[in-house]
């Protein structure tokens, strides 16, 4: 049977190349992906930046060490230490002692940097150091001088040049000197004492002294038990990188790069079974006369299972070879368009890896294996009597093994929906949870399918069938009666409307809840933000107090830790409140139980997904800074979408700037002149005043680059393995419609005429697969609001209208355009024959 199915396979070539391209693709994709995962595990260790010629760095506590049964657990402190005075001192006598000070300057109008950096949050952000530092980068001054006046500076990169004055959130500025820019900042450098003005505490500096003297210095300390220096850290050589901004940034990068490959090649081996399964299941029925004959002939059922999946056997290995080799070539290119997109770090490249080969290899033979399992059975259950078969209209198109199968998946998924919904609502907010449940329900639709497509068709087709002509009459019968060719090619336009709907539908829906929350807490006239990365010091706070008819609420950005089952280590970030007072009149907090009122300096207001969350139990905390605490539970607020955060009293946030004032309108205050007052108080420090309105659409949350660049990358799949299928499907499935189409001539029709029937049809056919993938994503949807609602962030679905008709379109497109080519073909040939 081998031999048969290589001469079937060169005979019938067309309606195995659609199977073939899949494959390549599905094994392109999973060589490219198991390439990037194996490069992002060999990543090299950063080397020091800012602090490559220092030769020791002291930093001050900036890790909270938690001992549990279970071992150490560590966690980075939202409010890191700064080195003591007395350790300062005694450094100062093994040698040179300069402290590094960081903090951002906002350039005003259209000049500063024009790209971003991994020191700055895009153009016109600066990063402000000392001059003093600048050595250790090494930074050399190319053009101009060192500053020497509080309003002189050195800038980095090309953007200004010596002479200019620049207007930024600390004054306006004169650049007296320039430094080559070195990739990882776009720094500006001020004098030490304005340095030391704008940015008091310096949590590290840099001691120009033998690694070992300072570590004995330091030992020292701890062992004198000068207060402040436990927990100090001394970095040398490749540590100093510790000392940089972020210095695991890179490890975070490849984290997300991991799973947006990793979610690219799931949706990948599920797609292309899923194309596969499709593609030799309609073929398996196109050949029923075949297989027929076969049996007449003697050939017995094993022998034909044998044959298609030895058909199958060989497109595997040819296809899964070739997306081998592609995905070698791709694989670098693809590296290098992650990097320029800004996914994965500057370094990054594809490594000397052969795992990924025969991953990729072995799993796209297996995918070509169990997509033609399904149809290896039917074919052995064909019986000799087939080889009469003349009749046009499906039948048996559910067999009992499709109904089990399919209702077993549509079962599965409601069930596990219900599961989730009542033990734990958040697990499908969660990427990985809305990515892969929609899985479940597109495998269960597209096996059931023929079931509806019948009645489906029926229903679109209701109007056009009462119009003039028989057109619309003979897309409606034929649609109906070619069950088979229709559930096949609606198969692949239900998986891309799905996914689209589904996925960016649950983004979409996720982000609307988090901004109805951020707007529902928002109930302050203005809201008044420091600068990115500073505060207001008390006079700027005073100053904002003293504006006649403000009502303001001070509050800091602070975090808290909490073991859990005594061996997880928790972080959750915080607000610091001024008092309970003015946090009522500015914000509305959505509350479980207990009341704001009851918050004061030995409370706290904590939210439902914390292990403790009974109103008047007493929970064991670290506050951001590592002290030690055990404070009262004095409200619960819901959970909502995750966002809910803690909240404390600014007594246990001590050394946290205010860095937002919430204030409300005193009665019968003028809003406008309010406003004006505000912006009078802190235009000197670079505040921003906005209307709470305002600033709660800029607080709203958005899909981030990797999300969205992931979601587009597994639609983009989706839609070009459907174009795949839809094609290859049209071609065989018209093809064989040729003794249809010539009766259809003899009747009387024209060329013109039959080319318009099987474009109505084929557009029926797509809004069918459309219907049903509408029906999937809408499933997915109200069962993400339906958690929502349960997590008391009650929102509406958001379908993603505009996506779901584009992908629509497409494959209406995709689906007209390969019927009517092979119908035109064949009409082609048949006049050719005539003639």
């Amino acid at each position: 049977m081998l031999t048969t199915a290589l001469h079937t396979l060169r005979a019938r070539w067309p309606a195995f190349i659609g199977s073939f391209i899949a494959l390549s693709l599905g094994a392109t994709l999973l060589t490219v992906t198991g390439l990037a995962l194996a490069s992002s595990l060999d990543a090299p260790k950063r080397a020091p930046e800012r602090f490559a010629a220092a030769p020791v760095v002291v930093r001050g506590q900036d890790t909270l060490r938690v001992h549990t049964p279970s071992g150490e657990r560590t966690k980075e402190l939202a409010r890191p230490h700064p080195v003591p005075d007395a350790l300062t001192t005694r450094l100062r006598d093994l040698g040179p002692v300069v402290e590094d000070r960081s903090f951002p300057v906002r350039v005003h109008g259209s000049r500063g940097p024009g790209d971003r950096s991994p020191g700055s949050r895009g153009p016109g952000d600066l990063i402000g150091h000392p001059w003093s530092t600048a050595a250790f980068a090494p930074y050399r001054i190319d053009a101009g001088r060192a500053p020497r006046a509080a309003d002189e500076v050195v800038v980095t990169g090309g953007w200004a040049a010596p002479g200019d004055r620049v207007r930024t959130d600390r004054g306006t500025l004169r650049v007296v000197g320039t430094v080559p820019r070195l990739g990882f900042e776009d720094a500006v450098f001020f004098t030490d004492a304005r340095a030391a003005r704008l940015s008091p505490v310096s949590v590290q500096l840099a001691v120009e002294a033998e690694v070992s003297a300072v570590r004995e210095a330091v030992r020292d300390a701890v062992r004198d038990s000068v207060p402040g220096s436990a927990g100090v850290r001394v970095l040398a050589g490749d540590d100093r990188r510790y000392a940089d901004a972020d210095p695991d940034r890179d490890r975070e990068a490849l984290t997300a790069l991991n799973a947006l490959f990793g979610t690219a090649g799931g949706v990948s081996a599920f797609v292309s079974v899923f194309v596969v399964a499709s593609t030799f299941a309609f073929a398996v029925a196109q050949r029923r006369r075949e297989f027929g004959l076969l049996r007449t002939a003697g050939a017995t059922p094993g022998q034909l299972r044998r044959m298609v999946l030895g058909e199958a056997l060989a497109v595997g290995v040819l296809a899964s070879a070739t997306g081998c080799l592609l995905g070698a070539y791709a694989a670098p290119h693809l590296a290098a368009q992650v990097v320029e997109e800004g996914l994965a770090p500057a370094w990054f490249t594809i490594g000397e890896h052969t795992w990924p080969y025969h991953m990729a290899f072995w799993t796209g033979l297996a995918v070509a294996l169990c997509g033609a399992t399904a149809a290896a059975w039917r074919a052995g259950r064909t019986s000799p009597v087939e080889a009469l078969r003349e009749a046009s209209a499906d039948t048996g198109t559910m067999t009992r093994g499709r109904w089990v199968c399919g209702a077993g998946l549509l079962l599965t998924a409601l069930v596990t929906l219900v599961v989730a919904l009542a033990g734990d609502p958040g697990d499908l907010l969660h990427r990985k949870t809305y990515v892969s449940r929609p899985m479940l329900l597109i495998a269960a639709a597209a096996l059931l399918a023929p079931v509806v497509v019948r009645p489906s068709a029926r229903l679109l087709t209701w109007l056009p069938a009462r119009l003039p002509g028989a057109t619309g009459l003979l897309a409606r019968e034929n649609t109906a009666a070619g069950v088979r060719r229709t559930a096949a090619v609606a198969a692949p336009v239900l998986v891309t409307v799905a996914l689209a709907g589904s996925l960016l539908g649950a983004v979409a829906t996720l982000d609307e809840a988090k901004a109805a929350e951020v707007r529902e807490r928002t109930a302050a006239a203005f809201v008044v933000t420091a600068p990115s990365g500073t505060g207001f010091d008390a006079a700027a706070v005073d100053r904002l107090r003293a504006v006649p008819g403000a009502e303001v609420s001070p509050t800091s950005s602070t975090a808290v830790y909490a073991l859990e089952d005594g061996v997880a280590l928790i972080r959750s970030d915080a607000r610091a409140v001024a008092g309970p007072g003015a946090l009522t009149a500015t914000t509305r907090l959505p509350l479980a139980a207990g009341k704001v009122a009851d918050l004061d300096d030995r409370s706290i207001i904590v939210n439902e997904e914390w292990a403790e969350h009974t109103v008047g139990r007493s929970v064991r905390i670290w506050l951001g800074d590592g002290t030690r605490k055990t404070l009262r539970i004095a409200a619960v607020m819901h959970t909502g979408t995750g966002d809910n955060g803690v909240y404390v009293t600014a007594a246990n946030a001590a050394g946290a700037p205010v860095d937002r004032v919430d204030v409300a309108l005193a009665d019968g205050a003028d809003a406008d002149a309010v406003a004006a007052g505000l912006r009078g108080a802190v235009t000197p420090v670079g505040g921003r005043v906005a209307s709470g309105d305002e600033w709660a659409a800029a607080a709203s949350p958005a899909a981030r680059g990797t999300t969205r660049a992931g979601l587009f990358l597994v639609l983009g799949i989706a839609l070009l393995y459907t174009g795949i299928s839809v094609v290859n499907t049209m071609l065989t499935a018209t093809s064989d419609r040729a003794r249809e189409l010539a009766v259809l001539r003899l009747t009387g029709a024209t060329d013109r005429q039959v080319l318009r029937l099987l474009a109505v049809e084929s557009l029926t056919v797509t809004a069918v697969g459309a219907l049903l993938g509408l029906l999937v994503a809408g499933l997915n949807l109200a069962g993400m609001a339906a958690a929502l609602h349960l997590l008391t962030a009650p929102v509406t679905p958001v379908v993603p209208w505009t996506a779901v008709t584009t992908t629509a379109a497409i494959c209406a497109a995709l689906t007209t355009v390969a019927a009517l080519t092979s119908a035109t073909l064949l009409l082609r040939r048949r006049a050719v024959a005539r003639e």
